[in-house]
């Protein structure tokens, strides 16, 4: 995961506020967790309406909980799959803040075998992290700082019912970072 680069001038305080802002408060009654197992078992079963329902039942009950206005899940089927000359890239989900709108892809774009379910739900917690930060936050765009990547961390390990895993980060080019995957996953 690589971070955005800063923004120059326009909107560089939100930025900073979203890099600065590494938790998020957690539900304590475990439904998140129930319903993550529910939508775990609808995957399993390769049953795309359950899937659908599993997942607006969890981002009702997220968006009840962090006080944010419920979005809208759309699950369709095999990702999309960008190819150039020299690289290619998977969509695993995108949000679309007018709409509070979140698209997110069942199946893999090559092979159209089911997504793993930690990369699933991975993909949900991140796209509700997005409008988290602005329906929340109030941020004027949400950006793919490290306090994001932490939050969405934060949400998908409470959720999956895992250990936190502490994140660590390694500069790169023009003030972007990227996660130190064999620190991070040494450091359990």
């Amino acid at each position: 995961m690589l971070t955005d680069a800063p923004p120059r001038k326009a909107n560089r305080a939100g930025f900073l506020e979203s890099d600065r802002i590494r938790a998020l408060d957690l539900p304590r009654n475990g439904h998140l967790q129930e319903i993550a197992q529910s939508l775990e078992s609808a995957m399993e079963a390769d049953n795309i309406r359950d899937v659908r329902s599993a997942c607006a039942e969890f981002l009702a009950s997220a968006s009840t909980f962090y006080e944010v206005p419920t979005c809208g899940v759309r699950v369709l089927a095999a990702r999309p799959l960008r190819v150039r000359e020299n690289w290619s890239t998977e969509l695993f989900g995108d949000y679309t803040a007018e709409t509070m709108l979140i698209r997110v892809w069942m199946r893999t774009a090559v092979r159209k075998e089911i997504t793993s379910f930690g990369t699933f739900l991975s993909t949900l917690c991140h796209e509700f992290c997005h409008h988290v930060d602005y329906q929340k936050f109030e941020f004027h765009d949400s950006w793919h700082t490290r306090g994001f990547y932490e939050r969405a961390a934060v949400l998908y390990h409470h959720a999956r019912g895992t250990p936190q895993k502490k994140l660590f980060w390694l500069p790169v080019a023009r003030g972007r970072w990227r996660i130190d995957w064999p620190r991070t996953n040494r450091s359990r």
